[in-house]
């Protein structure tokens, strides 16, 4: 714990300031596990242990609401979410090859994240975008009707982004 607190000493800082700007700590734990997932990228157990001690509530409190709502996660997540439809109409039109080619690509299977952090990969119920299947998610643009041969374009730009210099 103590060398994960250290690498990450900012962040930690962070998630302070923000838990000592709170007026009532006894009723923030959900506020301040995403608030601590947005700094983070996700909830790793010594971040958990630290938010126990810092609002004096049970580790095990603290694991199970981080284990109870799907929006938390105590796994590093890709800098670019790429969800792929799975919901009816979007099955029906081939979005299981879409799955299958991303994860192909990626190196990666539906609810994993590429060593290099850029990438997360999974397949959701619906998006509701019937109207557009098969819907990608990349973070929150959306692609509609789209082809497994797109992927690599796809996969491509967001690389590209990765290379641009500011």
């Amino acid at each position: 714990m103590y060398n994960f607190y250290l690498h990450n000493k900012q962040l930690f800082d962070q998630l302070d300031t923000f838990i000592d700007s709170l007026e009532n700590k006894d009723s923030s734990l959900i506020q301040v596990l995403h608030h601590a997932q947005g700094i983070f990228g996700y909830l790793p157990k010594e971040v958990q242990l630290y938010i126990s001690k810092r609002l004096n509530i049970a580790s095990a409190k603290v694991y199970s609401i981080v284990n109870f709502y799907s929006y938390f996660t105590t796994e590093p997540k890709g800098k670019y979410k790429i969800s792929v439809c799975l919901g009816a109409v979007c099955f029906a039109k081939g979005a299981d090859k879409i799955l299958y080619e991303f994860e192909k690509q990626l190196g990666i299977k539906a609810g994993q994240t590429s060593k290099d952090l850029l990438f997360s990969l999974d397949g959701l119920r619906c998006v509701g975008a019937c109207g557009l299947a098969p819907v990608v998610v990349v973070n929150s643009k959306v692609y509609g009707q789209f082809k497994p041969e797109q992927v690599s374009d796809v996969l491509d730009y967001y690389k590209s982004l990765e290379n641009t210099t500011i």
